[in-house]
């Protein structure tokens, strides 16, 4: 391996660190707004439903599929159920869909 890819390798690995680390730092023994806090307690199903509605629309086998799919998952998230329990849930939700039909 050439010293280039080593040192690309690094600095990602840096550039990656760093966001992830800084606010540990700024924020260490602060306490945010509540405000601040509702809007971040949203984000990771605001992701989510950015990352993933749209790959609903481009189904190709059957569009049901999906609208089941998302209907369990916001019906799941509209419970205050955690974002891994959201996507299990939808998981589980549509095995059980492509079992019986």
């Amino acid at each position: 391996m050439s010293k280039e890819i080593v040192f690309m390798i690094i600095g990602m690995g840096i550039v990656t660190f760093l966001p992830r680390m800084l606010p540990f730092i700024m924020f260490n023994g602060k306490e945010l707004p509540p405000f601040i806090q509702g809007i971040l307690k949203n984000v990771p199903y605001a992701t989510l439903g950015a990352l993933i509605f749209p790959a609903v629309f481009f189904i190709q086998e059957d569009l049901l599929y999906g609208v089941i799919g998302v209907a369990a998952a916001f019906i799941i998230a509209l419970l205050g159920a955690n974002v891994i329990v959201v996507v299990i849930g939808a998981i589980a939700v549509l095995s059980a869909y492509s079992l019986f039909f």
